[in-house]
């Protein structure tokens, strides 16, 4: 598996699963999160440790119950709602624009 060929753990030269979108979502949401919580950090007066207890896998847990999907058996329909959900909460958690558009944009 090459570099090339891979975003956030799955493998795109293979047959990718419903389970594997699930978990490229945590892991590209999560990058999205320490990008954020390191800007933060530095922009803000916050410290480190109250930063790390934002729950990454909490919030994408209650989107899937948001959109009635269920984050241990997703469909194809779930990830995509689901993905939406994440951005609404991006933009509400005073992401840039452009952030948010690359991470969806590379699960999408």
């Amino acid at each position: 598996m090459s570099n090339d060929s891979c975003i956030y753990g799955v493998d795109l030269s293979e047959e990718i699963t419903p389970i594997q979108v699930r978990d490229a979502i945590v892991n590209c949401f999560f990058q999205a999160q320490k990008e954020l919580m390191a800007y933060m950090e530095k922009t803000t007066e916050l410290s480190a440790e109250s930063i790390e207890d934002f729950n990454v896998n909490m919030i994408i847990e209650n989107a899937f119950e948001d959109v009635g999907g269920d984050f241990n058996n997703p469909t194809k329909e779930t990830l995509n709602q689901v993905v939406l959900k994440l951005m609404e909460f991006a933009k509400d958690t005073f992401r840039e624009t452009e952030t948010i558009e690359k991470h969806a944009g590379e699960i999408k």
